[in-house]
């Protein structure tokens, strides 16, 4: 099995329960959407491309292990990056309005990490919904990486399966 392939069903796996539309797998306070994603070389190449963050700690192993890293890390932002993705995934159309981030440790490029995202407040608006939603990325199962909180709108509570496109 290929890590794409190891990638989409450990997605599959965390989202079973919303497999239909019926009214009992509507999206509600507690419930968890998660995603598993290595970030590669390659993505913090061009990452550093469209957000113009050349920081050395990103590229030079010496400048890292200087700062006190064993090994150069991924941007930040770009391990945040999972989370509007895991919401907008599941349900098209959602407008992410806020974010709040707190970095707890570094990532390593090639380390697997778990972003999951936990409805915490839903109420209606205006015919969509409000939703905040604790957010946190974790690496080796259970080390806290990044946590936070974010808000978005989303036109619907009926979760979808996946439709993009897995990360390469």
């Amino acid at each position: 099995m290929t890590m794409n392939s190891k990638r989409l069903l450990s997605s599959l796996i965390s989202f079973s329960k919303f497999s239909s539309n019926s009214e009992a797998d509507a999206f509600k306070i507690g419930d968890i959407l998660r995603q598993t994603r290595v970030f590669t070389n390659a993505d913090v190449v061009e990452y550093s491309k469209v957000s113009y963050d050349s920081n050395p700690l990103h590229f030079d192993t010496q400048c890292a292990q200087n700062a006190g890293f064993p090994d150069r890390i991924v941007h930040g932002m770009l391990v945040a990056s999972l989370f509007p993705r895991i919401i907008s995934s599941h349900f098209p159309g959602a407008v992410y309005v806020s974010q709040s981030l707190q970095f707890k440790q570094p990532v390593y490029i090639g380390e697997e990490i778990i972003g999951e995202v936990q409805a915490i407040n839903v109420r209606e608006l205006r015919k969509k919904h409000l939703v905040k939603f604790s957010t946190r990325c974790l690496k080796d199962g259970d080390i806290l990486v990044l946590d936070g909180e974010a808000t978005a709108i989303l036109p619907t509570t009926t979760i979808e399966l996946q439709r993009s496109k897995e990360w390469q």
